[in-house]
């Protein structure tokens, strides 16, 4: 058996990656296995389509990154190491069939003029909600910046009734619990101001009428009005470059091409890994396991010697699918609604909460939406480095689909199997986009279609293609995600941890549960 690391890490996402670079700085020598050839997990950037065309393989918006308070205690070495944002000043719009859009930009009274122009109700309600968010954002980002332990999490409820009072606390709570109808509805009158906050929902596991959901789309509206977004430049895997330097520096390392069989673990205890090719290593210290719920019991031989946290484990419910597609284009999409929207990181394709809700409970159902949700990211209109001059890329998210394909909700695509279908169904999202940017198909210098189940070959973790690594939905979320108990990472094996996006505070890049973790093994 192979003897050297304090740590050992499974898997190489940006989770794993900011827990080794904060182990490392307390003097822990960390070994990372990674069974894809290339780290990030779903942070990395790939030749695709075409020599010179970059393409973000599936997470596109680093701002939680930026945000983070990682990237505060390490973002001016990972900076000098390489790490570069590319700002957005126009971050998210939505396109309608009626010609019309809306969109959330940072400069002064451009998102309330464009809101004022579908309600001037909803523009005031809009003015409320800026002049509100700093106060709130403190304490919801605190929320979700600090380990869901409830001495933690009581001390910050109680400055929160000692500050601002009941009334305002008891606001807040309905916010957490709320679906996004439910705040949308009682805040906003335009359907198309609804609409347009209400997509950010869909990028996690959050139709409109699920509840817990409403404070997402309230957070990316009010960040994005007042921060504006960041994206990498040249791609999202300037973060992971800059990390896997910053682990290099510090003594550790990162293996790629390495599958981990299982973890090592006698008498309640875990001492180190077993690889794929039947090499042993062990780990003085802790074994972090970077994986979902279902990958931990394959990781422990079925069994942690707790019947109750096992069957906990195997009954972590994930969100359905994503199916990428990415495009090489020779220009930008000529978005008939308007030129402006060629600015936007971001554009939405989904135009109202009933679309939103039905394309949810379809693909829940196993069935192909007839009509999916689309974002369009827009990449090089926020940095051209990730194309040759002149030239663009497109990343496309279709949410959601079904890991398991049983029918087609538009009774026109006969095949079930992924591997045959992915092309048919990316035709059907490529003509979602030329109704609204007329021309884009005669545009396309190359293709590439990722379907839920190349993403789940590529990284375990993305069980279906669930790109959020897990259902967010309240009974799996806060002191609940992965489960009650484990909400830290904590399993019943001695020295043995589970983070990643299947644990508290959930999937994103703000890398909060590896963070959270190394600060509880090595120190603030």
């Amino acid at each position: 058996m192979q003897d050297g690391y304090d740590a050992i890490i499974v898997g190489a996402g940006i989770n794993s990656l900011a827990c080794a670079v904060h182990l490392g700085a307390k003097g822990w020598r960390v070994g990372v296995f990674e069974q894809a050839e290339t780290p990030g997990g779903a942070v990395k950037t790939l030749e695709l389509t075409e020599p010179g065309f970059r393409h973000d393989w599936a997470a596109m918006n680093l701002s939680l990154l930026a945000g983070s308070g990682f990237f505060k205690a390490y973002g001016e070495d990972l900076t000098r190491r390489g790490l570069e944002f590319a700002p957005a000043s126009h971050c998210f719009a939505s396109v309608f069939e009626n010609g019309r859009w809306l969109g959330v930009s940072t400069g002064p009274g451009e998102t309330r003029a464009r809101i004022a122009g579908f309600s001037e109700n909803d523009a005031k309600a809009w003015d409320r909600l800026c002049a509100d968010f700093p106060g709130t954002a403190e304490f919801v980002f605190a929320l979700l910046g600090n380990p869901m332990q409830m001495h933690i999490q009581g001390r910050l409820l109680a400055k929160a009734l000692w500050r601002k009072g009941f009334a305002w606390t008891a606001d807040l709570a309905r916010l957490l619990l709320s679906s996004p109808r439910t705040w949308l509805t009682e805040t906003f009158e335009s359907d198309h101001v609804r609409a347009t906050l209400a997509a950010w929902g869909m990028h996690l596991d959050f139709a409109p009428d699920m509840a817990g959901g409403a404070v997402f789309p309230y957070l990316e509206s009010m960040a994005s009005q007042h921060f504006g977004m960041v994206i990498g430049k040249g791609g999202a895997d300037t973060a992971v470059t800059a990390l896997l330097s910053k682990i290099k520096a510090s003594g550790g390392e990162v293996h790629c091409g390495q599958r981990v069989a299982r973890v090592i673990h006698t008498g309640g205890k875990a001492t180190g890994i077993e690889l794929a090719d039947g090499t042993k290593i062990t780990a003085r210290r802790a074994v972090i396991a970077n994986v979902a719920p279902g990958g931990l019991m394959k990781l422990l031989d079925g069994t942690s010697g707790d019947a109750a946290f096992d069957a906990k484990m195997t009954k972590f419910s994930h969100a359905p699918g994503t199916m990428m597609i990415h495009l090489a284009l020779d220009g930008l999409p000529d978005w008939s609604a308007g030129e402006e929207l060629k600015s936007f990181a971001y554009v939405h394709i989904a135009p109202s909460l009933d679309q939103m809700a039905r394309t949810y409970q379809q693909a829940v159902a196993g069935l192909l939406p007839d009509e999916p949700v689309l974002v369009v990211g827009q990449p090089t209109a926020i940095d051209p480095s990730r194309a040759p001059e002149g030239k663009h890329v497109l990343w496309v998210q279709v949410r959601m689909v079904p890991g398991e394909i049983l029918g087609d909700a538009a009774g026109q695509i006969t095949g079930t199997d992924w591997a045959t279908v992915k092309e048919t169904y990316a035709d059907r999202a490529i003509d979602m986009i030329e109704r609204h940017a007329p021309g884009l198909k005669s545009k396309i210098i190359g293709r590439a279609v990722v379907s839920p189940l190349d993403l789940e070959t590529d990284n375990p973790n993305l069980v279906g293609g669930d790109q959020v690594a897990g259902s967010h939905h309240l009974s799996q979320n806060f002191l609940f995600r992965p489960a009650l108990g484990h909400a830290t990472g904590k399993t019943p094996v001695e020295g043995l941890h589970i983070t990643g996006a299947s644990v508290w505070p959930g999937a994103g890049t703000g890398a909060g549960a590896g963070y959270m973790l190394a600060r509880k093994l090595g120190g603030k």
